[in-house]
């Protein structure tokens, strides 16, 4: 049996919005910014408002652009005179503007052992206080190697000290709890203790 020969040729790449001739409906509403300076090239008063999808495709035509549908479910759908790509380009800051302005939750982890002494305590509640004051979660831990499992008392104490001491800078997100061999407690900052900072 012989094998088809590879087709190389690449296949044409359909735009992500119905533009120009793919838009097949007889009237849409034409909206935008630049409906003046496409008025005064054309010699015509066009305003934003329900038309005729040939007239307007007559008008994109004469200033070299193109009629892009940006809201096609809308009755009639909406459409915009622009550069195809200009549009894109815009599209795309937009969304990086929104992907910038959504606030991404950090959690930063502080780690004990059911023995920590009260220096290392403190140095360990200094960095979560500052992660804290930042805007970032802290999920502090106490993980149990070995035979320290029987000490789980001890454990939960130290996570419920934690908690105290840092009731100023930090809420928990529930009660210390077994994991495996790790007991944990997430922390949510404070509004008062960000805006402090």
């Amino acid at each position: 049996m012989s094998r088809r020969p590879y087709n190389n040729r690449r296949r044409e790449i359909q735009p992500k919005h119905r533009i120009n001739s793919y838009i097949r409906v007889s009237e849409i509403r034409l909206v935008g910014d630049n409906l003046k300076e496409i008025s005064d090239e054309i010699g015509a008063n066009i305003e934003t408002g329900v038309y005729n999808t040939r007239q307007v495709l007559d008008w994109a035509d004469q200033v070299n652009l193109d009629l892009v549908e940006i809201s096609p479910n809308a009755t009639p759908p909406v459409c915009k005179i622009i550069d195809y790509k200009k549009f894109l380009y815009l599209n795309k800051k937009k969304q990086k503007e929104i992907k910038s302005k959504t606030a991404k939750t950090v959690i930063k982890e502080i780690r004990f052992g059911p023995n920590t002494d009260s220096h290392d305590f403190d140095f360990k509640k200094r960095h979560a206080i500052k992660f804290l004051e930042e805007g970032a979660k802290v999920k502090a831990y106490v993980h149990f190697r070995g035979r320290t499992i029987v000490f789980k008392d001890r454990g939960k104490e130290l996570l419920l000290k934690f908690i105290e001491d840092l009731d100023e800078y930090g809420t928990p997100e529930g009660t210390p709890r077994m994991e495996g061999r790790r007991m944990h407690v997430l922390l949510a900052p404070r509004k008062e203790a960000i805006k402090k900072k």
